[in-house]
């Protein structure tokens, strides 16, 4: 094998698979992907998919950054194409002097002669391999698995862990598998030349980290913390969150006595029954969630607000995706942000928690929990298909060191002790601390003052029931109060300074890996960027001082509107000039570039 005299681009590159959906390639994709990790290399993986479950086009991109960068690109450096009916979309997309890998079956367009091309025999390789036919779509895919093992320089050893860990260590599949990879590098060896420069080679960089995706990570937090009742109905793109409870309760949640579950999980009818239980189950005195995405928010609506009012805790996960109407199901937004904030009728307000990394969607599973509890509110975890469903190298989840926050809650014991000290005055809605945060009780607490009627319409301080003028507006009072006091038990917004700088970059969620690329790409430019990463409302103090202190603050997001900057300037009007309407919003995540191109046009 020769090698090209160009110099070579060692473990900094992007490759998109394009393939049909349903035809097996997440295997393939995924295999790939580990692979690298196994190797040592950051990577991360973006799949772009249609919401039918068979028949359309899909692909699957594999960032492989030397420098830990995991944002996606809009050019590719290698297509790997096994679609013919996108193949001329596919090599648009490929950057000068890029690489693409095709099933020697697809006819290519003409055009493109600075591209290298290897075709790939995939037909003939599976043919040859003797697979049953009904699995030859499926399979065939590892045919690309073993090219790119061989030009690339992926060690076919850990390709093959990688399939161990994807199959469970089911040596059947995992041998059919692999049978495919060994004949396809085989075959690359001897008939390819590699005339491109693109290669990897081990870097030892992953050794502390792992392989996650949001929902998984979230789904973990959460019964890390102690979820004990969650009930969800299946949606796009929240449903692995749920499942992935479900395949981790019974290892991570065992009754020691009765080897079973302590975690409760029904898939509901529809979402109104799903937060409908959640709702009661935290009312029962149980740490309860649910997760949805924004079409399943907006049936919630009503019955959020029955919790805010009557101050129940529950936790939902909001996994958005574009919208309005059933709209873009498995492409990726941030567009929940104010139909949450102002959700429900009347005077209402919620914390809302925007994880900006797999790591810390563990966290918050936990920690919206404990929140939940002390405030005695519904607290929404506002994350995306990007983050929730793509695969991304993380930090090593931390085990929770702090006991669970049960917040103001009585037993009898606590209770009688409170009776005494005030003789005999407690009520459910009553202030007792001047924090805007009463004391309740559940079911299961026999002391014979515990119980209390819960209702959803007018109740005073001992939730008597009234409709009196001034008692519904000094409750009201009382529930605001408490969003003051939650803000010290809110993650702080995370500031990253530069010397010298004048303006601020202001984002949230998942867009954090293309901002600190972003802000990497200015510096070079001689363009200096504070960074404020929001991780809570209500906002901090540390937000309106970032604001003031700069003379422009660009407000990062993926939706049309601005909503994040909607939000700031609702709650800093004084401060209102400073924010730029900085958002994106065509199903994609964003891009470094995208953000660096708004940025270094305005921001001088």
């Amino acid at each position: 094998m020769s090698t090209q005299k160009a110099q070579k681009i060692v473990n900094d590159f992007v490759i998109t698979f394009s393939t049909i959906n349903g035809s097996g390639s997440a295997t393939a994709n995924n295999t790939l992907l580990r692979a690298l990790f196994k190797m040592g290399i950051p990577v991360s993986g973006k799949n772009i998919f249609p919401s039918n479950i068979q028949g359309l086009p899909t692909w699957y991109s594999i960032r492989v950054s030397k420098q830990g960068y995991t944002a996606r690109l809009a050019m590719d450096d290698i297509v790997v194409a096994m679609n013919p009916v996108t193949v001329a979309r596919e090599l648009k997309y490929i950057l000068p002097n890029g690489v693409l890998f095709y099933a020697d079956h697809i006819q290519l367009p003409e055009g493109r002669s600075d591209v290298t091309k290897y075709p790939m025999p995939v037909q003939a390789i599976v043919k040859e391999a003797a697979v049953p036919s009904e699995l030859r779509d499926y399979i065939s895919n590892m045919v690309y698995v073993g090219v790119l093992s061989h030009i690339l320089g992926i060690s076919l050893e850990d390709i093959r862990g990688s399939l161990e860990f994807h199959f469970k260590g089911k040596q059947k599949p995992i041998q059919s598998n692999f049978s495919i990879v060994e004949k396809a590098a085989k075959w690359a060896e001897q008939n390819l030349t590699k005339r491109d420069p693109y290669t990897v080679s081990p870097l030892h960089k992953t050794a502390d980290c792992i392989m996650s995706d949001g929902n998984v990570a979230g789904a973990l937090g959460s019964l890390y913390g102690g979820l004990q009742f969650t009930a969800w109905y299946p949606i796009t793109p929240a449903s692995s969150l749920s499942e992935s409870i479900i395949e981790w309760a019974p290892v991570l949640r065992k009754d020691p006595k009765t080897g079973k579950s302590n975690v409760v999980v029904v898939q509901s009818e529809d979402e109104l029954a799903a937060i409908g239980m959640a709702i009661g189950a935290g009312w029962a005195g149980l740490r309860s969630m649910t997760s949805t995405s924004g079409p399943g928010l907006s049936l919630m609506t009503e019955y959020l607000g029955l919790a805010y009012y009557s101050e129940v805790p529950v936790v939902i996960w909001d996994v958005q995706r574009v919208g309005p109407s059933t709209g873009l199901p498995t492409r990726t937004a941030q567009g929940d942000i104010t139909s949450t904030y102002f959700m429900s009728h009347g005077d209402t307000q919620f914390v809302m928690l925007f994880p900006g990394s797999v790591n810390e969607c563990f966290q918050f599973g936990w920690q919206a929990l404990d929140i939940a509890e002390r405030l005695q509110t519904p607290v929404m975890v506002m994350i995306d298909l990007d983050l929730g469903m793509n695969q991304w190298m993380t930090k090593k989840f931390e085990y929770p060191t702090t006991p669970m926050d049960r917040g103001k809650i009585l037993w009898e014991e606590g209770l009688q002790k409170m009776l005494d000290k005030r003789d005999g005055d407690w009520g459910r809605y009553l202030d007792i601390d001047g924090d805007g945060i009463a004391y309740r009780t559940v079911p299961g607490n026999q002391h014979p003052q515990s119980a209390y009627f819960n209702r959803g319409t007018g109740h005073n301080e001992y939730a008597k029931y009234s409709e009196e003028p001034e008692v519904w507006e000094r409750v009201m009072n009382r529930i605001a109060k408490k969003f003051e006091t939650v803000k010290k038990y809110l993650p702080k917004s995370s500031i990253s300074h530069m010397q010298d700088a004048r303006n601020g970059i202001i984002a949230y969620g998942s867009t954090d890996p293309a901002v600190e690329e972003a802000r990497d790409r200015l510096k070079k430019q001689g363009i200096l960027t504070d960074y404020l990463r929001i991780r809570s409302v209500p906002f901090g103090k540390e937000v309106e001082k970032f604001i003031s202190d700069h003379k422009k603050c660009f407000v990062v997001e993926m939706n049309r509107d601005g909503q994040m900057k909607q939000l700031l300037c609702a709650n800093y009007p004084d401060h209102a000039n400073h924010l730029v309407k900085t958002c994106h919003l065509d199903g994609l995540p964003l891009t470094a570039q995208w953000i660096y191109d708004q940025v270094s046009f305005e921001g001088k």
